[in-house]
């Protein structure tokens, strides 16, 4: 099948809702590290929060697309664009150097086993290095045993092993900070 990936902007926020139409990140709508305080929100007021962001112009993430249906997501920017982050116990800055952060991936059932999580990865780093991002950073999950599909919204370690990301800190037996250094020009398909 043929795959591409794209910034989320406001030509494909049609395209992103569509995505998200599914249980599992309909309440969600990949706010809840975007935002303060202490609760989720609700699907409509994650909606609107996601919908005001890419109308102001911010790109929250990238959305995966199969022969041009969308299939896959993944959410990442600069590290201050996911507020919740400073107090995390397990994902608070390890040090003040500017890094962007992967935050979550989403992919539909039906698109599931594709290797879409890593291709999606790719594309990010590729997205965050043209921006001018110099560190990627991720918190993924690292179990020996297998978890389900949508408890692994955060990625598992090993994709971001086979992708040259780096343990940087481990402040939860499961849950390390990975990072990848980039270089200005280069890109994870190429040379």
């Amino acid at each position: 099948m043929a795959f591409e990936a794209h910034p989320v902007t406001k030509e494909r926020w049609a395209d992103l809702v569509e995505l998200f139409d599914r249980p599992i990140v309909r309440t969600c709508f990949c706010m809840f590290y975007r935002k303060t305080g202490t609760g989720t929100g609700v699907g409509r007021e994650n909606r609107q929060a996601m919908k005001a962001l890419v109308k102001g112009g911010t790109v929250p993430g990238l959305i995966g697309y199969e022969n041009g249906v969308p299939v896959t997501w993944v959410s990442l920017g600069p590290r201050e664009d996911y507020v919740k982050l400073r107090r995390s116990p397990v994902m608070k800055p390890v040090d003040d150097r500017p890094v962007w952060s992967i935050m979550c991936f989403f992919v539909d059932r039906r698109a599931r086993s594709r290797g879409l999580s890593e291709r999606m990865l790719r594309a990010a780093v590729d997205y965050a290095r043209s921006c001018g991002a110099r560190i990627v950073e991720a918190y993924p999950v690292d179990k020996d045993e297998r978890s389900h599909p949508d408890s692994m919204f955060f990625g598992a370690k090993s994709m971001y092993d086979r992708a040259g990301f780096r343990e940087v800190a481990r402040r939860r037996p499961t849950r390390p900070v990975v990072r990848k250094a980039l270089r200005p020009g280069s890109s994870s398909t190429g040379p």
